[in-house]
């Protein structure tokens, strides 16, 4: 049996558009990577390459993430979505963990039916989907800005940028919540596997 200090490894299947959502897809990592034991590597769907696509085959979980344009994940996400059939067709991604991650520029903007279109993806490829596991953050008269989760989603993680800014920066609150994902997946799927190594035969 394989040792359970064997690392687990994490992919983060992202197009990063304007630049935004790839410092979100840094925040996965780094959350993620604070988990022991944790192998996180961070692939771009728009140029991917045959090597990285047998890493996405041979990773314990995925973490999808794509900026939302007119109300679902971009072009170059759909084309790697398209592409990923014939992983599909052979069952390739089943049973891995599954998470997501997406932004737009407005508060809301949409983002759930990113979200929705991730975890439908991995549905399809036969994966378990890992929400981001938070309550909604400013919704009270003591909350701020700054609260975890403060657009309050639960499929995943989602920020917000403005659309005129191209300095690719994100709201600090997002960047933690999409640490927090991150962290998440890690903690989950490490849970996963070792589970699996503790019944293997």
């Amino acid at each position: 049996m394989t040792a359970l200090t064997d690392p687990v490894r994490i992919s983060i299947a992202c197009h990063g558009g304007r630049g935004h959502t790839a410092r979100l897809a840094e925040a996965v990592r780094a959350g993620a990577s604070r988990v022991p034991h944790t192998e996180v590597a961070a692939i771009r769907v728009d140029r991917i390459t045959d090597q990285e696509w047998h890493r996405l085959d041979d990773a314990d979980a995925i973490v999808f993430g794509a900026p939302t344009y007119m109300g679902t994940a971009s072009s170059a996400f759909h084309a790697f979505a398209e592409a990923s059939a014939r992983r599909w067709l052979t069952r390739r991604w089943q049973d891995k963990l599954a998470a997501g991650f997406t932004n737009s520029g407005s508060m809301a903007g949409d983002k759930a039916g990113t979200l929705g279109y991730f975890a439908t993806l991995a549905a399809q490829h036969g994966m378990l989907w890992a929400s981001l596991g938070l309550p909604p953050g400013w919704n009270s008269s003591s909350g701020s800005e700054f609260d975890l989760n403060r657009l309050g989603f639960f499929q995943g993680a989602a920020a917000q940028s403005a659309v005129d800014d191209r300095s690719g920066a994100v709201h600090k609150s997002d960047l933690a919540t999409a640490e927090h994902l991150g962290h998440r997946v890690a903690e989950l799927t490490r849970t996963l596997v070792a589970g699996r190594r503790a019944l293997a035969p």
